[in-house]
């Protein structure tokens, strides 16, 4: 056994001393290569991919599903600030079932379920109230979250108390709503214009005008009355109206300058001065037809030529019903014996020119002046100067644009310069330091760099193997040729060499076998000689 021990070790340790350094090299680069990428195809094997259960718990919901996978002996993890609960990927769907059997999770929240469930006579009607309360406000949040652009709700509904007499108006309630909206999420008027109703026709004796709805931002949403003529109502109509062409030409700016800085780069601000002013006219205007000689068509005409010479009173004076604007007038030359002459030239004209009438309404609202006010964050933040100069005055120009063309033309004040242009627009280069984070979702799938990875350490492995492969073959080849060249070299032991004494002594042996009286003969006669 210690021989055969002894014969592997020297074997091993003569192949491995036969061979180079490049070789040896290979060989050990390939077993660690091979061992590395085993390594690597194992853990991502093996590994347990994570996925969310739930998302937006509560603290006592994420508790609860918590202590029930516990108990389970389940994988979970707690991420997002406690209010997303992940398990195995190859568990979430059955455990959505168990659990939403067993009643998980747990709000804490009371809805119509709860009557059936804990019905009873020892109920007061307080109580009863209280909890029929409780259960419209869950069931009119559920109701909200279900429509789009609203993750949560929040509802607040207060209801009057019943009158003691019959013959007593009946009070109004009211509610308060809190959504929590997605982010860049804009409802549309009649989005809201829903919104109200399913609240009001939801909670009995509820009029429009008692609701309160806003979002976490602070931002109410007012619903349109355009029946109402009330002044209120017209500010409240002509500040959305502002609020709508400063919000607009916000996101033309912001999403031409983040296509170009980046989204997180650039902060925009707009001010606009709109003027909310209508006005309905009747203009009744007279054109020449001929604008350059400032004339009009001959629609008729008159001439009338008088000549006299005598003596006597010439006649004279200016005809009655004609103006004397419109003829050339009279011409007399009178002499002391009161002969003359007399010459009248007359020449009356009907021109026609252009009658316009027009009925103008002009629009509601012009923007008369415009404000905009733009922060931008340098490349590298803490350097302002990471932005050049002809970045900033780009910017100015492009903004300056905006503004030209969006202050109303005709408002009668005087042309806007290039200096009171660049006065109504400031660029602020700075670093931000309050910047918005939201949560985004991580990829389930796995990252580009094991792919990369993994495809980088195939490719050395075929290549490693491919050299190994070769190695060996060019040993093989090498050990047949040093064989061959051994047994061309070395002569067989064995095998006579063909001389001239081996050639008389198989002659002898020949004649000792076939006539064996001759070889005695011979024998004696080499005896005698000696």
């Amino acid at each position: 056994m210690n021989e055969a021990l002894v014969n592997i070790k020297n074997k091993m340790t003569g192949f491995w001393g036969s061979r180079s350094r490049t070789q040896r090299f290979l060989m050990i680069g390939s077993a660690v290569l091979a061992a590395l990428i085993i390594a690597v195809v194992s853990f991502l094997v093996t590994r347990t991919t994570m996925v969310p259960l739930y998302s937006d718990l509560s603290p006592s919901e994420t508790g609860g599903i918590k202590e029930n996978l516990d108990g389970r002996g389940i994988q979970s993890e707690i991420t997002d600030g406690g209010k997303t609960i992940k398990v195995p990927e190859e568990s979430v769907d059955t455990l959505k079932v168990e659990l939403a059997a067993e009643g998980i999770p747990k709000s804490g929240s009371i809805d119509y379920s709860f009557f059936g469930q804990n019905a009873g006579i020892g109920m007061t009607e307080n109580e009863f109230n209280v909890l029929k309360l409780d259960a419209m406000q869950t069931e009119l949040a559920e109701l909200i979250k279900g429509i789009d652009g609203v993750n949560d709700a929040n509802v607040m509904i207060t209801l009057p108390e019943k009158g003691v007499f019959v013959s007593d108006d009946p009070e109004e309630a009211s509610a308060s709503i809190v959504l929590n909206t997605k982010p860049g999420y804009q409802f549309e008027s009649g989005q809201i214009k829903s919104l109200y109703h399913l609240v009001s026709k939801s909670v009995p004796n509820l009029p429009t005008d008692n609701i309160v709805i806003m979002n976490q931002d602070f931002e109410y949403f007012d619903l349109k009355n355009e029946n109402n003529s009330e002044p209120g109502a017209s500010f409240a109509s002509q500040h959305e109206i502002k609020k709508e062409i400063e919000r607009d030409i916000q996101r033309q700016v912001q999403n031409m300058l983040g296509t170009l800085m980046g989204r997180e780069k650039v902060v925009v601000s707009v001010t606009a001065d709109v003027d909310f002013t209508q006005e309905n006219r009747e203009e009744n205007l007279v054109t020449p037809v001929d604008q350059e000689n400032m004339e009009g068509i001959a629609i008729s005409a008159q001439r009338i030529n008088e000549t006299y010479t005598g003596t006597g009173k010439p006649p004279g004076g200016t005809p009655q019903a004609e103006d004397p604007a419109d003829s050339q007038g009279y011409t007399y030359q009178a002499g002391t014996d009161g002969n003359g002459d007399y010459e009248r030239v007359e020449e009356t004209i009907n021109n026609e020119v252009n009658r316009i009438k027009k009925q103008v309404v002009e629009s509601p609202y012009k923007v008369n002046d415009l404000g905009i006010q733009v922060m931008v964050e340098p490349p590298k933040p803490n350097d302002p100067a990471s932005l050049p100069q002809e970045s900033i005055d780009d910017i100015t120009k492009v903004l300056s644009t905006i503004v030209r063309t969006t202050i109303d033309k005709d408002n009668g004040a005087t042309e806007l310069t290039d200096q009171d242009i660049f006065q109504k627009v400031a660029v602020s280069v700075q670093p931000f330091n309050g910047k918005i984070k939201f949560d985004q979702p991580k990829d389930k799938s796995l990252p580009i760099w094991v792919y990369i990875v993994g495809g980088v350490g195939l490719l050395a492995a075929i290549i490693f193997l491919i050299l190994f492969i070769r190695s060996r073959k060019r040993d093989q080849y090498e050990e047949e040729v040093m064989e061959e060249q051994i047994v061309f070299e070395v002569p067989d032991l064995n095998e006579e060499q063909e001389t001239e004494s081996t050639q008389k002594r198989k002659q002898l042996e020949k004649l000792a076998r076939e006539k064996p009286e001759e070889f005695a003969k011979l024998l004696r006669s080499w005896i005698a000689e000696d």
